[in-house]
């Protein structure tokens, strides 16, 4: 790849063909739970805008720039009223689609000129769905919102983690499509972590590529596992434009700017048959560390800590010119080519891969996964202990650091789990 398309696929701001693919995507931006009784409005980047998002009191969310129209006071600071934001500098307030809807004091002494409706700021549609807050930066009118599967199914302890990486958003999503980085990256590593003498972990034998209409698969295989297991006969999802999907949760990769991104995860987890049934009133959300405060050094215990490790030790700005790709790679060939495409796409009025428009289609959308049954049908406590993958999940939170007791505490009594104690950071996972 040559220096003119790594700038072509890295630059998300705002004009730029990479930054306006992705602007007609939903994308999720916060977590619902993070707007209590008192915080209710927090300032955002999102592809290289700087915007306020706020929930008012009649509970509905908003999302504008960041600077009110009058004296470009910052709205961050402002406060929140029945509809819409207000501005603390001289108290301009606006709705959730930017238009002024008070002007205190030129409505005090020239209510006639309604100096109000002449003015308005940048506003972005806002929606909630399945405990997470997402947004739209993108041409009206909107496509539809996906409400993929896994949202809807039932019986389960969900939770939201986000996270900022100080690197641009296309070697996250990379990630997404390189089944061989697991071998390493978590298995053979982690056992180095813990034992510098360790043996490596299975082999992959053979990865394959495939594309569908909401992204990329890769099947892999590998030699502990029979040539019919699920991940050769299913395989992972690379969701499209920026998310990467593993059965049981979603892993978004927002781009904050072209050197920043935001790690939205979602989670979700089966509680036994024991404990059905079992509703769960509203999904908690917190922010995981990438770098431990004691050392100064990238957090690498847990799963995701490790993929941001790889991410960010490209640079802010991966320089794939310098790259040597290799027959594992087969999968970032075809994402960057489906990148050109829909650039392509929208230069002919196109829509992009993924966007939806009929409402219809939109609607507890299945994606290909490897443990569908197991997640609708759900287990014995007993018979999630002996899983190969969800009973280490008894244990501890292996996808990223920094869970709350609190959280910890919610997903053991959702789970029938008795007395189990939070495990350290400290520890690496073993996968």
């Amino acid at each position: 790849m040559d220096l003119a398309e790594n700038i072509l696929l890295t630059q998300v701001g705002p004009g730029t063909p990479m930054g306006g693919l992705l602007r007609r995507h939903w994308m999720p931006i916060a977590g619902a739970t993070e707007f209590g009784e008192t915080d209710r409005i927090k300032p955002i980047r999102l592809m290289g805008e700087d915007l306020v998002l706020y929930k008012d009191l009649s509970g509905t969310f908003g999302l504008v720039q960041k600077e009110c129209a009058h004296r470009r006071a910052d709205l961050s600071y402002g406060f929140v009223e029945k509809c819409g934001i207000r501005c603390n500098y001289h108290g301009w307030a606006y709705d959730q689609t930017g238009q002024c809807v008070e002007m205190p004091f030129e409505d005090t002494v020239v209510p006639q000129a309604k100096y109000k409706d002449k003015i308005c700021i940048t506003a972005y549609p806002v929606k909630l769905h399945a405990g997470l807050v997402w947004a739209y930066l993108g041409p009206l009118p909107a496509p539809e919102l996906p409400d993929w599967e896994l949202f809807n199914f039932t019986n389960g302890f969900r939770q939201i983690v986000v996270s900022q990486i100080p690197c641009n958003w296309l070697q996250c999503q990379e990630n997404s499509i390189d089944p061989v980085h697991f071998e390493w990256m978590h298995t053979n590593w982690s056992r180095r972590l813990v034992d510098i003498t360790s043996e490596h972990g299975p082999k992959h034998l053979q990865v394959a590529f495939d594309s569908f209409e909401y992204g990329l698969v890769y099947r892999r295989q590998r030699e502990d596992l029979p040539e019919d297991h699920t991940m050769w006969t299913v395989g992972r999802v690379c969701l499209w434009p920026n998310c990467f999907f593993l059965g049981d949760h979603f892993e978004w990769r927002v781009p904050v700017d072209d050197e920043n991104t935001l790690s939205i995860s979602w989670f979700y987890a089966r509680v036994p048959r024991e404990q059905e049934p079992y509703v769960q009133r509203e999904i908690p959300t917190w922010h995981g560390p990438v770098v431990d405060p004691a050392t100064g050094r990238w957090i690498n215990t847990h799963v995701l800590n490790q993929d941001f490790i790889a991410w960010c030790g490209q640079g802010k700005i991966a320089d794939r010119s310098r790259e040597k790709l290799g027959l594992g790679d087969r999968g970032i060939q075809m994402l960057r080519r489906q990148l050109h495409d829909d650039l392509q796409a929208i230069e002919r009025g196109e829509d992009p891969k993924g966007v939806i428009r009929d409402p219809s289609r939109a609607r507890n959308i299945p994606l290909p996964n490897s443990e569908r049954t197991y997640l609708a049908e759900g287990d014995t406590f007993a018979g999630i202990q002996a899983h190969r993958a969800f009973g280490a999940h008894l244990v501890r939170f292996v996808f990223q650091a920094g869970q709350p007791k609190a959280v910890w505490d919610q997903y053991c009594t959702a789970m029938g789990i008795v007395g189990a104690e939070i495990v350290s950071d400290d520890k690496v996972i073993s996968i």
